[in-house]
């Protein structure tokens, strides 16, 4: 048994049909922002309607990506509101917002996913700019309590589900060979691809559900690699779709990582070689599988496969490979 550090992150995780019907009896907060998408806004206000005047206001100005002028305006919002807690019902962005405003004005998240992103279980948040995306680390912007109901997730369009479901198992695969991988993680990464792949194919929320709130507290654990590197630049340089790029991207990923740590994925998978086994799923479940069917231009890739180098220690023309084979 090798050395190894796990550290498990604070926060209450409430799983079950029903449960995002129970979201005012988490929150003892009296002044309440609630933020959501346009789109999200009917369900967000009937999840919320029970805190009746303890939510202040809405914010529904949620961008992809979390633009830096989007989080700039959240967080006014908040203050102008005089807001204690933040409501975040909805995907990966909604989530993001909160975290953008958290991060600068600590503000306690309650989050309600409504697709298989895993942000709400990362201490990491994001934000874009004109001169692309910048990350980092703060426990600050970490949720306090997060409701999976699988109720929320059962209706969303077929594409949106293989997409987000193949981006949360992307944080799966990076967390077996991530700097912060362990045996813990791996397990739990090993885990939540069984039952990513298998939710996938049997058209099974709960299943997707329970696999995405692994691969992000793995994610949360270990940290990212290539993977997220590439993704980032793309996303945030290219405006690609967020999802849909990590989809694309993950099996060559995995391919130029393979070794003896991605072994536990390739099983989950029962294939040969994670990448194999990613590629069939995509295959099974017709998930997008060309950076030029979601947008990116080839005339950019050189350029592209500049600004990741420039960002990881893997050699540029390796990484002009790479993004040539998901072109």
């Amino acid at each position: 048994m090798r050395a190894f550090r796990y550290e498990s992150l604070p926060g209450r995780v409430v799983f079950g049909e029903g449960s995002a019907e129970t979201v005012a009896e988490e929150i003892s907060a009296q002044r309440v922002l609630v933020l959501a998408t346009p789109r999200g806004l009917p369900l967000a206000r009937r999840l919320a309607a029970p805190l009746r005047d303890r939510v202040v206001g809405e914010f529904t100005e949620v961008r992809e990506h979390v633009p830096v002028a989007v989080a700039l305006h959240a967080r006014s919002r908040a203050r102008e509101l005089r807001a204690d807690c933040l409501l975040a019902i909805g995907g990966g962005s909604t989530v993001g917002t909160a975290k953008a405003i958290a991060m600068e004005l600590r503000l306690p998240i309650v989050a309600v996913p409504t697709t298989y992103a895993g942000s709400e279980m990362t201490p990491v948040w994001g934000m874009t700019s004109s001169e692309g995306k910048q990350t980092g680390r703060s426990l600050d912007v970490l949720p306090s309590v997060v409701l999976y109901d699988p109720v929320l997730t059962a209706s969303l369009p077929r594409a949106l589900t293989v997409t987000s479901a193949m981006n949360a198992m992307a944080h799966s695969v990076e967390g077996v060979y991530a700097a912060g991988a362990n045996p813990i993680s791996s397990l739990m990464a090993a885990e939540s691809v069984r039952a990513l792949a298998k939710g996938l194919v049997e058209e099974a929320p709960a299943s997707l559900l329970y696999g995405a709130y692994l691969a992000g507290a793995v994610f949360a654990v270990t940290g990212s690699g290539l993977h997220h590197k590439i993704c980032h630049v793309l996303g945030g340089a290219y405006d690609l779709p967020h999802a849909a790029t990590h989809t694309v991207v993950l099996p060559h990923v995995a391919e130029y990582m393979d070794g003896p740590a991605l072994a536990p994925i390739a099983a989950a998978l029962n294939a040969s070689t994670a990448a194999s086994g990613l590629r069939a799923l995509a295959h099974r479940v017709d998930a997008p599988t060309s950076l030029a069917a979601i947008g990116f231009d080839a005339a950019k890739l050189a350029e592209a496969a500049a600004l990741i180098a420039a960002q990881s220690p893997v050699p540029e023309h390796d990484i002009h490979a790479l993004l040539a084979a998901a072109l």
